[in-house]
């Protein structure tokens, strides 16, 4: 089995990356490639017996997804993506990368399958941000795609081609939404929602943190490991039960910033509480105003996707798989 990971260089990739070359298998076949490409050079899974190629390509240029495409891959996984604050803040990178790369890709699989058969299963990666407010208490499975962001703009676009693609034939599409993940690991990015991670993460490693929205702000979450199974069940799954709506909302945790602090202070105690600095942002205030909060996701549960239940186990997580399982 040849798998393709697009955005192989990022946080989840990484992880995502990782899990298959420690399991050597996808839904009971033996994984005996994978092609591994960003915009920065992937590194290399550790232990992984079988073949691995590393590229470095922007997939919004034309003629790169070609390129990937050319190898037929079995199974791709198409993570590549500004994140939120940079899309928008640079309109015109971010339709390109994001909705113009989507494109470029969907195009070279339906291309390749008009010279001979090929209908490759291809998991994409969207975002909660395709839905905009007014919202209700929860966002159910049959909630208006209305997006208030640009970046959320260019995820419902995507998720549109990915369904009719999927339709004609031309692959075996599935759309995930992913809640915002946390705790990331590494340093703080572009993203309007990398608060949420900052504030946990810093203070976990001795190090102080900014929190630019109140306490009061409600947000979906799901941890890094949950977001690397999420994908992998996805890729394994049979894509009848879902029907023509191929795109799902996937499971969280709803917690207000306080909730989150509160399970820091019960996890690392008050110490680490107070290296949270609270630094209000208008910017970010406003971005997050445009996000969902709360999500009853019955169709993912039904076919088996499943997160965490409580913030305390999101940060025995990050502290398992980030820190060695213990402490600052």
């Amino acid at each position: 089995m040849h798998i393709l990971i697009i955005g192989a260089a990022g946080m989840v990739g990484r992880k995502l990356t990782d899990q298959l070359a420690a399991s050597g298998g996808l839904d009971g076949k033996a994984v005996e490639k994978l092609t591994l490409v960003d915009v920065v050079p992937p590194s290399m899974p550790e232990g992984f017996t079988g073949t691995t190629r590393t590229l470095t390509a922007d997939l919004s240029r034309p003629g790169e997804a070609e390129k990937l495409i050319a190898e037929r891959p079995d199974a791709i996984f198409h993570l590549a993506a500004i994140v939120s604050g940079e899309a928008e803040a640079d309109f015109e990178k971010g339709y390109r990368i994001n909705l113009d790369g989507t494109r470029y890709l969907f195009e070279a699989i339906r291309l390749q399958g008009a010279r001979q058969p090929y209908r490759p299963r291809l998991v994409f990666t969207s975002s909660i941000a395709v839905f905009g407010a007014p919202f209700a208490d929860k966002i159910d499975d049959t909630f208006l795609s209305a997006p208030l962001t640009s970046y959320g703009t260019q995820k419902a676009i995507g998720e549109l081609l990915l369904s009719d693609y999927s339709r004609r034939g031309f692959f075996d599409g599935i759309g995930i939404r992913l809640p915002t993940i946390c705790i990331r690991p590494g340093k703080p990015n572009k993203a309007a929602s990398g608060f949420f991670s900052n504030i946990l993460r810093e203070p976990l490693s001795g190090q102080e943190a900014i929190l630019p929205v109140a306490d009061s702000v409600r947000h979906w979450h799901a941890s890094p490991r949950a977001a690397v199974g999420f994908l992998l069940h996805a890729a394994t799954l049979d894509l009848e039960r879902v029907g023509p709506r191929r795109n799902l909302s996937l499971p969280g945790l709803s917690a207000t910033v306080g909730e989150q602090i509160e399970a820091l202070r019960r996890v690392a105690g008050e110490k680490a509480v107070k290296l949270i600095r609270r630094e209000a942002d208008p910017t970010i205030q406003k971005i997050v105003a445009g996000w969902p909060s709360d999500f009853n996701p019955a169709r993912a549960l039904a076919l088996g996707f499943r997160a965490e239940s409580s913030f305390d186990e999101i940060i025995r997580v990050h502290i398992e798989d980030e820190l060695g399982g213990k402490l600052v």
